[in-house]
């Protein structure tokens, strides 16, 4: 069931991304109470994730300032997921797919190194249940699938700064099904690669793996360099 603290966030967080709230505007506990009709102790929580997230900033005499763009949490789950809902997604689409395509592939060479047999074998399956619901045209049992696929990519790298952008890579697949940007029936030849990466993890074959998730970065770049 969802809070008022988080029905507020929800609204507030992506004013300020779209500009509704623009850069240097100041807001105060009290508009926020009568805006949304809730209480200083919910407005103030509210504030803090905000803050927390270095979308504004609360001083004592001046206020609650929006912050510029520039300060804000780019890698933050929400602000990625806030500014995929607005009117500038695709070319934050395009921004995170690039992300991807820096960081992935050499994940998945890394996992080919490092992975033990169980952890191959858990990613094949993912591979193969990917392959299942995506020939059925079933999405959203493809995305849990892909989501728990990457996951596990980029924890196998057995590096700990690539394993931290799985919040990231999971929103930017996550808003690709929820804004419709993904076809009806997923792409054969990204069933395939997938299953490819994860048949090159198991193998301990790191180019291998590198390659193909190479293929799979540069089809998605395409796909939002086409938008």
């Amino acid at each position: 069931m969802t809070t008022m603290h988080e029905e507020v966030l929800a609204s507030l967080g992506p004013r300020i991304i779209d500009g509704s709230l623009a850069e240097g505007t100041v807001i105060t506990l009290e508009w926020l109470g009568a805006e949304y009709a809730v209480s200083r102790t919910v407005a103030r929580e509210v504030v803090q994730v905000l803050a927390s997230k270095h979308l504004v900033e609360s001083r004592r005499r001046t206020g609650i300032r929006i912050r510029p763009a520039t300060d804000w949490s780019s890698y933050d789950p929400a602000v990625v997921r806030w500014r995929l809902d607005g009117e500038q997604r695709t070319a934050h689409l395009r921004e995170l797919s690039q992300l991807r395509a820096a960081v992935e592939p050499a994940s998945a060479a890394l996992a080919a190194e490092h992975a033990a047999a169980d952890d191959g074998a858990a990613l094949l399956r993912l591979a193969h249940d990917m392959e299942t619901t995506g020939a059925a045209g079933d999405l959203q049992a493809f995305l849990e699938h892909d989501v728990a696929f990457h996951r596990r990519l980029l924890h196998l790298s057995g590096n700990q700064m690539f394993a931290g952008l799985c919040d990231v890579v999971e929103e930017v697949l996550r808003g690709r099904t929820d804004h419709d940007l993904m076809p009806p029936r997923p792409k054969p030849e990204a069933r395939r690669l997938h299953l490819v990466v994860a048949e090159a993890v198991a193998a301990g074959e790191p180019e291998a793996a590198r390659s193909a998730m190479t293929a799979i970065c540069t089809e998605v770049l395409r796909a939002t360099s086409d938008d």
